[in-house]
């Protein structure tokens, strides 16, 4: 049986992802401020600041069984124009986008590496390599997410554990609430996704990354055409 840690798994992604690894008969652990509505025997909730680097290091603690997969899926999104960005915005996107996601990765990853095996997903966007006016403070803060991927990827190869970059465009969660549907239309057309992604597609596109063989280590791929 495998094991998952996936942070975010209150709702949206994260929620859909556990709900899919679950019926595929893996144990998860989520990680969330917040414990959400999912229960299931094989689900354990760990309230987790991720931006905490001593709440994370606890929560991994916890898990007694080894991880096999961590999937660094909790964000945070603001829409703003560079010039009008509180620098209090742009450092809570930072803390939880990549700061959240290095502390992660720095404690499972020595899970892992005591394995000699293991696979991290970061999830990220297309919003880093289209370089998306009105949205620089969140683009950075996943460019830095990007840039973990490809440098602990290089650390870690040698040690078994494989770390990739999975991107998506918008997705019907609490992150694109905020943004105007024709807006959404236009950048969904623009990645050759006319009918949008669903959740379920995004899992479908997460669960073929889980082979060996789906993606070379430090690699960023995306469900969209760039």
């Amino acid at each position: 049986m495998s094991t998952a840690v996936i942070t975010g798994t209150s709702r949206g992604l994260g929620r859909t992802l556990a709900e899919r690894l679950l019926a595929e008969g893996w144990t998860v652990h989520g990680f969330s401020r917040s414990s959400g509505e999912l229960t299931h025997p094989r689900f354990t909730a760990h309230a987790v600041d991720i931006s905490d680097e001593g709440a994370v290091r606890a929560a991994v603690a916890q898990i007694s069984e080894p991880i096999d997969l961590l999937v660094n899926n909790a964000g945070a999104a603001s829409l703003n124009a560079m010039l009008l960005t509180p620098g209090a915005v742009a450092a809570a996107l930072m803390r939880v986008n990549y700061l959240g996601a290095f502390h992660c990765l720095q404690s499972v990853g020595k899970a892992m590496v005591r394995q000699r095996r293991g696979l991290v997903i970061n999830i990220t966007t297309v919003a880093v390599p289209l370089s998306l006016e009105g949205e620089a403070a969140y683009v950075a803060s996943k460019a830095a997410l990007d840039a973990l991927t490809k440098v602990a990827a290089a650390e870690l190869a040698h040690q078994g554990v494989r770390v990739i970059g999975l991107g998506f465009g918008p997705l019907t969660t609490g992150l694109t609430r905020a943004v105007p549907a024709f807006k959404l239309a236009e950048l969904d057309a623009r990645l050759g996704r006319p009918q949008g992604t669903s959740l379920p597609q995004a899992v479908d596109f997460i669960i073929q990354h889980l082979s060996d063989a789906s993606s070379a280590t430090g690699t960023i791929s995306y469900l969209a055409r760039l």
